[in-house]
């Protein structure tokens, strides 16, 4: 009979090392992979027994070191880490690829008439609105008027940015405005995210020690945090939306795409696809998770308060979200 797994293992925090890039792009490929989505909400659940039931202290018998982080990335894949509750299906890390090829792959394809415009961009913000929501840091609700609030004004932040650009971009060269979607998404980000999670900015984000203890909230800590996720969100649209129109430029040019014009489309969502892959994990692994900053950046008041519990303690973490 296999010896018992000890109970000693650290599986709140990523089975590789987070302060290299090599070990966050390996946490984040197994975070986004697609193969999650297809899992039954028995296996959810079941990694979900396994992982508190670890955290607890009690190990199932016959259980494996491989079995138990298997469990936890399943969790992680699919539970908020700080509410402990499912995430939405779409909302979740394992659908960007998915979603976004399929979103993206459109934008790109269909971006010539103002009707097309306008429907993808609110579909993609729809979209976002959705993740930037279900991956908020924190525990705090957010009331459904914020919600609205985020959603309208990144939308029409980008609907404005992708229609003011395609005008502009009329007497340019065509490539020239296949680029418009990259630009309305980015503008979009810088809309949507800091708007979703307004409520961080205005109460703060819990801040930790290195062991996990609150120390309480911060508005420094949700700023630094929105701001990571702000670039991290750009950087993974950059590669899906700039390479494929240079591709596709080339390609509508010659006899191939003339005589199939049909395959415009799936050529176009493939191409996204493939650039999503790996530049959702790869943009993610950008910043940590947990992220830190220094005691003496927090607002005073907080630093007072955490100099009471702790006049030794230099940095706090808090969970970026994604």
């Amino acid at each position: 009979m296999p010896p018992s797994l000890p109970a000693t293992i650290n599986i709140r925090e990523p089975r590789w090392d987070q302060s290299t890039f090599q070990g966050r792009a390996k946490h984040f490929f197994m975070v986004t992979d697609p193969r999650n989505l297809l899992l039954s909400g028995a296996t959810l659940e079941e990694a979900r027994r396994v992982v508190e039931d670890y955290r607890a202290g009690t190990v199932p018998p016959g259980l494996t070191e491989d079995q138990l982080w298997r469990a936890k990335y399943i969790y992680d894949s699919a539970f908020h880490p700080d509410t402990g509750e499912k995430m939405l299906l779409v909302g979740r890390m394992s659908a960007q690829v998915p979603m976004n090829m399929t979103i993206t792959g459109c934008m790109l394809t269909f971006y010539r008439t103002t009707p097309a415009v306008l429907f993808w961009q609110w579909v993609n913000q729809s979209f976002n609105a959705i993740v930037n929501y279900t991956n908020r840091s924190g525990d705090a609700p957010i009331t459904p008027s914020q919600l609205g609030t985020a959603y309208v004004s990144a939308t029409t932040g980008a609907v404005v940015t992708a229609l003011g650009l395609k005008s502009l971009t009329k007497h340019l060269p065509a490539i020239i405005g296949r680029y418009v979607p990259f630009a309305a998404v980015a503008a979009a980000n810088c809309i949507n995210i800091p708007l979703m999670r307004q409520r961080e900015l205005k109460l703060g984000i819990p801040v930790t020690d290195e062991n996990g203890n609150r120390l309480g909230e911060s508005t420094a800590a949700a700023q630094k945090a929105i701001f990571q996720v702000v670039v991290s969100r750009i950087g993974m649209a950059a590669p899906a939306m700039a390479i494929p129109p240079v591709i596709m430029n080339a390609l509508e040019k010659r006899a191939f795409l003339k005589r199939y014009p049909y395959l415009n489309a799936p050529l176009q969502v493939g191409l996204v696809g493939l650039c999503l892959v790996f530049a959702t994990p790869l943009c993610c692994a950008l910043f940590p998770q947990k992220s830190s900053m220094p005691v003496s950046r927090l607002e005073p008041e907080v630093q007072a308060r955490i100099r009471e519990k702790d006049p030794q303690l230099e940095t706090v973490y808090f969970n970026k979200g994604l």
